[in-house]
């Protein structure tokens, strides 16, 4: 491989690439076996790898999940909303810690797992290869490290490919990958941790049902939500498209400070608003950075200087004797002699010319590589996509709501005391209300702690919530 540097550019993905239904090839590549750590306390055979990959798990588990809720909420409306007698229990209130720590602990440990990963298999921008080398090294997810080497699934042969001849040798039988060739973020912890992160989004129902324990509704954007991230980390990890690591990620990033903010409060330990506030607001953001970064896969493409070593061997003719009547008669009882003596061999050299020593030939081509080269990992982006669209647009429908509605009281209320809010500060105020509304939607809020918690947390935010006073007659802020 060469050192030279390649070029990123941007371009319309092919058409081909938005073929629908996906279909079965290539099969997702599972973790070679590894000796039992911390990071890795267990291998996960193949065949149980391929199976919670099947299309029918996810689907099978969403719909049940959803249909579940949906009556589990019919049966709190026709109770009136009152707790089930086991969620008042200590047993359940430590049942919802241990949940609560589990998967606290659970995604810090993915985190921790996926970015060994990711420091050992992503490329820095600034070396060699450029920014170029850096995309090569997100987009694609197999085959030996270096701008050029990956190997890739061609859709149009239906078989595994590379631009740099060389890497092809290093595959398994020639056909695919190998589990154990390091240096890319598939072997490098993403087909082990975002496996694992998959199989999670089944437990997290989980927080569902504990809202309904306590006599609550599930929202159908909460419902919408865990059914809508199985079926996005199943697309992921079954068509090993390359954005999904970002989910897993940034994912178990959020949910470790999300399920220990959950753990502390259980115990009525006070949180600083402050906290509570980036925890909520990174909750949300993670969605849109997410959606624009997965979409970016299908626009980009760069150009990778591919270098090929070939041996070349030369023959030199012997030289053209000058006219002579005594010349041929003289090669002539040579060549018999040389015949008799060393074979036929000894004229083919005479006559083909003498063979010069293999000489090493490098050859430098530029190669375009799209960063998304098959059809089925353009389904998993886009299905990631138009999942998170819907949260997306609730956000700005809820900070669009929540800024006009402040700045119109605002208006009103300090109008006489020349005491207007800046523009910053209340689209400040709507981005942390409309990133509330949506965490409290979709993940339950403080609901996922216990009861006398809930109350806990409201004082928090009446506390440190500024509001609209009167006092003597005159209308002043609350810090």
């Amino acid at each position: 491989m060469s050192a030279a540097q390649g070029y990123l550019m941007a371009a319309m993905p092919d058409a081909s690439l938005f073929n629908f239904p996906p279909t079965n090839e290539p099969k997702p590549l599972p973790p070679a076996p590894a000796a039992i750590s911390i990071m890795r306390p267990f291998n996960i055979p193949d065949n149980i790898y391929q199976a919670a990959l099947d299309p029918k798990v996810p689907l099978t588990i969403a719909v049940l999940y959803a249909v579940t809720a949906k009556a589990l909420n019919k049966v709190n409306a026709s109770r009136n909303k009152k707790p089930w007698a086991m969620s008042k229990t200590k047993l359940f209130f430590a049942f919802v810690v241990m949940h609560n720590v589990f998967l606290a602990v659970y995604s810090a440990w993915t985190f921790w797992g996926m970015l060994g990963g990711m420091r050992r298999s992503i490329v820095s921008p600034l070396g060699p290869g450029g920014i170029a080398a850096a995309a090569d090294s997100l987009c694609r997810l197999h085959g030996p490290p270096g701008l050029g080497s990956s190997l890739y699934f061609n859709d149009t042969s239906s078989r595994w490919d590379s631009a740099d001849p060389n890497a092809l040798l290093s595959s398994l039988d020639g056909r695919q990958p190998g589990s154990s060739q390091m240096g890319r973020i598939w072997n490098e912890g993403l087909n082990y941790y975002g496996w694992i992160f998959y199989l999670s989004k089944f437990y997290e129902v989980l927080d569902t049902f504990i809202i309904l324990a306590k006599g609550k509704f599930s929202s159908t954007l909460q419902t919408y939500h865990h059914a809508g991230a199985m079926l996005c980390m199943w697309a992921g990890m079954r068509y090993m498209s390359a954005p999904i690591w970002v989910f897993v990620l940034v994912n178990s990033f959020i949910h470790a400070l999300m399920y220990t903010y959950y753990t502390l409060t259980a115990f009525s330990i006070r949180v600083p608003m402050v906290v509570k506030r980036t925890l909520t607001t990174m909750q949300i953001t993670q969605f849109v950075v997410g959606a624009s970064y997965a979409i970016l896969h299908s626009f980009v493409t760069y150009v990778a200087p591919i270098t090929v070593t070939k041996i070349v061997t030369e023959t030199i003719n012997p030289p053209v004797a000058a006219a002579d009547t005594a010349m041929p008669i003289a090669i002539g009882a040579l060549d018999s002699l040389k015949k008799f003596i060393f074979g036929s061999a000894a004229l083919d050299s005479v006559a083909l010319g003498a063979v010069k020593e293999p000489a090493p030939v490098t050859e430098t081509s530029f190669v375009v590589q799209p960063c998304i080269s098959t059809a089925n990992e353009t389904f998993a982006i886009w299905l990631n996509v138009l999942y998170l669209a819907p949260l997306t647009y609730l956000f700005v429908s809820f900070f669009i709501a929540s800024y006009v509605k402040r700045s119109s009281a605002n208006n009103k209320i300090t109008g006489k005391t020349n005491r207007r809010l800046s523009n910053v500060t209340l689209a400040e105020k709507a981005g942390w209300d409309a990133a509330r509304g949506i965490e409290r939607e979709v993940y339950g809020g403080e609901d996922m702690v216990n009861g006398h918690a809930n109350a806990h947390i409201e004082a928090i935010e009446e506390e440190n919530e500024p509001v609209l006073t009167k006092t003597n007659g005159r209308t002043r802020r609350k810090a």
